[in-house]
């Protein structure tokens, strides 16, 4: 992989364009019985889902060709507008308690958006900005970036605990500790995070409601027994009957049994219950395998990032969307209580579908920006994906600084590629005082020669000049 520059970027890339489509055949699979209930057509849900995913590609192709670091001049403004929203959601224009138990939504129009999906992005964006080249060593002084950053994530989790929804305060402290540890901040801070969120558990545990019925489910699915199979342990239960039906090779794409009212939620939180009954073990291990390789090479982008902030990011990103992923996996194996959280880039949900995948496009951005990559593309042109897409080529920071408008000149492409091979040197001719003096330019071995003129050039005939 170290001989092929591009390898971080080429595979992201594809991880996230298989999953995106093997989403969207899925969402169409399991959403065939609850759609036509609500409307009437087999298809609605999945038209629905189809144009939330292209949405979401376009997001990807757009922060594709954007710079990181061009993004991160808008890093306050991203978060500024995630807190609010957070704020606003709380209002009487919020939704979503009396359906899924938390207030989590904004309806607009026709479409609705979940601010708690959008400040999971943002404070990945806004930390890696505020963390970078940051001493690890003084966290708690106010100009060193990491007092700032707890207070705001502090401030966000207790926002998203106050709309209900707690696995997206899970799934958003997973965020932020990672962000943390990866900023070099001490083990034992993490620690005693973890341990607050330990005994926020125990409460919830105890507190009882059905949070604490979630708990109950999950102990006796670990120890193999159902103690009420038509009640709480319902939809658990279902959920393994489906893997269980789906055995090694699965019943058949679009054959799924459970879909139609058995499985409650089956193109949300356990579309992977349905990934194993229709395509077997062979299909579930495929998803496992596919966010496997995400994380393993967009941890690797980060190593191999131009800068800090780049490599924040990237990890932020990646452990974000992959830790999601096997938190949805695990409650539907029964190694963790159900929590809620979604199947990144193959449930069904337009805000979901949209910012992760806007998400992805910002750590494939991140690969592609990668030094050795820069100067791959630069010396050996631009994958086809690239030049179909109409993707620019990535600039070097020095690049970046001086502009596009320099390279465009004669002076610019000499300083960026060097002298052209193909150049004739003057003939030689005896100085003359009334000549124009020509600064000399250096050979690659340091030696000074006369700058190539076409004018001066008695070798072209036909009175050809220089344009």
């Amino acid at each position: 992989m170290e001989a092929r520059p591009l390898t971080d970027y080429t595979m992201i890339r594809t991880i996230v364009l298989v999953l995106a489509g093997l989403g969207v055949v899925m969402v169409m699979s399991s959403s065939m019985a609850s759609s036509f209930a609500s409307s009437a057509s087999v298809w609605s849900q999945a038209i629905r889902q189809t144009i939330m995913v292209a949405g979401g590609l376009f997001f990807f192709w757009l922060l594709l060709r954007m710079s990181p670091d061009r993004l991160r001049r808008f890093s306050h403004v991203i978060m500024g507008i995630s807190v609010l929203l957070l704020v606003v959601v709380l209002t009487p224009l919020g939704t979503g308690r009396e359906e899924v138990g938390s207030q989590s939504w904004l309806v607009l129009g026709p479409a609705s958006l979940q601010p708690s999906e959008l400040a999971r992005v943002a404070i990945a964006i806004w930390g890696a900005s505020i963390l970078a080249n940051k001493d690890y060593n003084r966290p708690s002084r106010l100009d060193n970036g990491f007092a700032p950053f707890i207070a705001v994530a502090v401030l966000c989790l207790g926002l998203i605990g106050l709309q209900g929804d707690y696995g997206m305060a899970v799934s958003f402290s997973i965020v932020v500790a990672f962000i943390l540890l990866f900023a070099g901040i001490s083990w034992r801070l993490i620690a005693a995070a973890g341990a607050v969120a330990l005994v926020g558990m125990v409460f919830v545990f105890l507190s009882g409601g059905y949070r604490s019925n979630r708990f109950h489910v999950y102990f006796d699915a670990l120890f193999g027994r159902f103690e009420d199979t038509r009640g709480i342990a319902f939809q658990s239960h279902q959920g393994f009957l489906s893997l269980a039906d789906g055995s090694l090779f699965g019943v058949g794409l679009g054959q799924s049994r459970a879909k139609w009212f058995y499985l409650p939620e089956a193109r949300n939180d356990f579309i992977f219950a349905v990934i194993g009954e229709e395509l077997g073990l062979w299909g579930g291990a495929l998803v496992i395998v596919l966010f496997g390789l995400l994380g393993f090479f967009g941890l690797r982008a980060a190593r191999r990032a131009r800068n800090q902030f780049q490599a924040l990011l990237a990890a932020a990103l990646t452990t974000g969307v992959v830790s999601q992923a096997f938190i949805n996996i695990a409650y539907v194996l029964g190694l963790l209580p159900v929590t809620g959280i979604q199947l990144p880039m193959l449930s069904a949900g337009g805000t979901s579908a949209v910012i992760t995948l806007g998400a992805m496009g910002m750590l494939a951005s991140v690969a592609r920006h990668e030094p050795d990559a820069v100067s791959s593309m630069q010396n050996y042109g631009r994958p086809a994906f690239d030049r179909v897409l109409g993707i620019g080529e990535p600039k070097s920071p020095g690049q970046m600084v001086r502009g596009r408008r320099s390279v465009r000149t004669a002076a610019g492409r000499r300083e960026r590629f060097g002298a052209p091979v193909t150049a004739r040197p003057a003939a030689p001719r005896e100085p003359r005082e009334d000549r124009e003096f020509q600064r000399p330019v250096t050979g690659n071995r340091g030696q000074s020669r006369p700058r190539y003129d076409v004018r001066r050039d008695s070798s072209w005939r036909g009175g050809r000049r220089a344009s």
